[in-house]
């Protein structure tokens, strides 16, 4: 088995890797600075992006509200109409009714 000759750490080799380190966070801090302002755009997108969905979203409810209000309106008419008739139906039998037992008697 071979014994790997222990290298001797320098001042120039500490400098160098003190150099290198330093680039390489240099490196990180420039990479996460590029991330941050690739993400910003992103958001800054999809948010524009949902802002105007929902603005379409909002109007499409308000113009189905309106109509759904039309028809309920109609809807209440009709059944006020119907149960109108109704009432007035069972009155004039009632009233036919009365008057026949009336006119026999």
């Amino acid at each position: 088995m071979a014994v790997m000759a222990k290298e001797a750490w320098t001042d120039e080799r500490l400098d160098d890797l003190n150099q290198k380190v330093d680039s390489g966070f240099k490196e990180t801090r420039e990479e996460f600075r590029a991330l941050r302002g690739e993400m910003k755009s992103e958001f800054q997108a999809v948010r524009g992006e949902m802002k105007s969905e929902f603005q379409s979203v909002r109007a499409e409810i308000g113009t189905v509200r309106g109509e759904l209000g039309g028809q309920i309106a109609a809807l209440h008419r009709t059944m006020f109409q119907l149960f109108a008739g109704m009432i007035a139906t069972v009155v004039l039998g009632f009233g036919g009714m009365i008057v026949t037992l009336i006119t026999r008697s």
